[in-house]
């Protein structure tokens, strides 16, 4: 029987050798050692419900066999050469996204991670367009290195001292905490038409593109109006600006569509995608429309993107949603998530807002003057933890329990969820 040195020795071995900005969740945290589809287990032999999916990563399932038998065979018959030398999985993943992206979208670039997928979509805006000026929205979160850094709008997560300039925020369409002080039925979507006083009053009137998450994630599970990209698409093409939506969380399937921007009926000009495409092998890319990707044409190259056990993944990824219609599950399971946690919303006054799409789902928890109830859900999230269920959290205020399980997510594990929030909430 294999012997684990456990979670204390972890964190005591994180102290020593790990940054101090990594944290992690939990103030009794497990050491997890096994995942199967949509269940994980711990040193002790321990098995949780896994709701967030390492932050919407495992769409499709831990260690799926699906997936990981190609990766094996790809493994054992060559893993890399390099992108700058001819290999066909990754010829073929570019051709499989454009079949499966909306609009125009068809020319990729292949890296590792979602933060070098933003700094690529952006450096490809520039050279496009000519301009280094960016719109971001209030409350993004968009990477690690200073660029995507500096385009994040929370400020826990902006710690780098001295940010990019030519950079500006406009409100987010955040409708529960309208940073307008406006009501979302009678706003016209003011959020939206602020991106354009911005453009007239604080740059210099030729913006390279506006990055926006569909649905942000780390936001705490922000859902704009279904009108409100429409309306900002409008705006850009107005001033010859891109529209770049990064889908690093919310692409393939988790919102019941492929990519959760066309639940707002919008193609954007460039998309970043990473996570879900390997289904934890690192992975991720941008992609344009040939108008935009044929300007970049002096030499860029990526070490690893795109390499051939990466793509294997990325093409399997794709073919498992096919055949599982894991939308249809997505959706089908986010609304049933959805109005169990409105019911439990009815009963409980600490919940006080219920939003997402598909399998993206948020509670946010208040107190009674509508102020961020975080240490509340801290202390949910750790029973919860205790009772076998593994849930997220976010939000500007740390207060949004955050729904992102594997796809592959059953109507019983639903239940079974919903059900323990219920008797956490009760004190029971």
């Amino acid at each position: 029987m294999t012997e684990f040195i456990g979670a204390k020795k972890i964190i005591d071995k994180k102290r020593q050798y790990i940054m101090p900005c990594l944290g992690h969740f939990y103030a009794d945290p497990p050491q997890f050692v096994r995942g199967n589809m949509q269940y994980l287990f711990d040193s002790a032999g321990k098995k949780y419900l896994d709701c967030y999916a390492g932050v919407s990563v495992i769409n499709c399932g831990h260690c799926n066999p699906f997936i990981t038998a190609r990766m094996i065979e790809q493994i054992q018959t060559l893993q890399h050469v390099c992108n700058i030398y001819l290999t066909e999985n990754f010829v073929n993943l570019a051709e499989r996204l454009a079949q499966v992206t909306p609009g125009d979208l068809q020319k990729s670039f292949f890296c590792s991670t979602g933060t070098e997928a933003n700094e690529g979509s952006l450096l490809l805006a520039s050279i496009y367009t000519g301009s280094s000026e960016f719109i971001a929205l209030q409350s993004g979160l968009h990477g690690r290195t200073k660029l995507t850094m500096s385009l994040t709008g929370i400020g826990m997560w902006r710690t780098d001292p001295n940010p990019v300039g030519g950079i500006n925020f406009a409100p987010n369409p955040y409708c529960y905490r309208c940073p307008l002080g406006l009501k979302c039925d009678s706003c016209d979507l003011a959020c939206a038409d602020r991106i354009e006083t911005i453009i007239q009053t604080a740059t210099s009137g030729k913006i390279a593109a506006l990055i926006a998450e569909p649905i942000q994630g780390n936001a705490g599970i922000v859902v704009p109006p279904k009108g409100y990209f429409r309306r900002v698409k409008e705006i850009l093409a107005k001033y010859g600006a891109l529209l770049i939506a990064d889908e690093v969380q919310t692409g393939f399937a988790r919102t019941g569509k492929m990519f959760a921007i066309e639940n707002f009926d919008v193609a954007p000009d460039i998309m970043s995608v990473a996570k879900a495409l390997g289904n934890g092998q690192p992975i991720s890319a941008f992609i344009a429309t040939k108008k935009i990707a044929d300007t970049y044409t002096r030499p860029g190259a990526s070490t690893l993107g795109g390499n051939p056990v990466s793509s294997t993944a990325g093409l399997v990824v794709l073919d498992y949603i096919a055949e599982k219609n894991l939308m249809a599950n997505a959706t089908a399971r986010g609304q049933q998530l959805m109005d169990g946690l409105r019911q439990l919303q009815a009963k409980h006054t600490i919940i006080g807002d219920v939003r997402g799409i598909g399998l993206m789902v948020g509670a946010e928890f208040v107190h009674a003057d509508k102020s961020p109830a975080a240490a509340e859900l801290d202390a949910l999230i750790e029973e919860l933890k205790n009772r076998g269920f593994i849930v997220g959290k976010n939000g500007v205020g740390r207060n949004v329990l955050a729904f992102q399980p594997p796809l592959v997510i059953t109507a019983q594990d639903i239940d079974d969820v919903l059900n323990a929030i219920d008797l956490i909430l009760q004190g029971k």
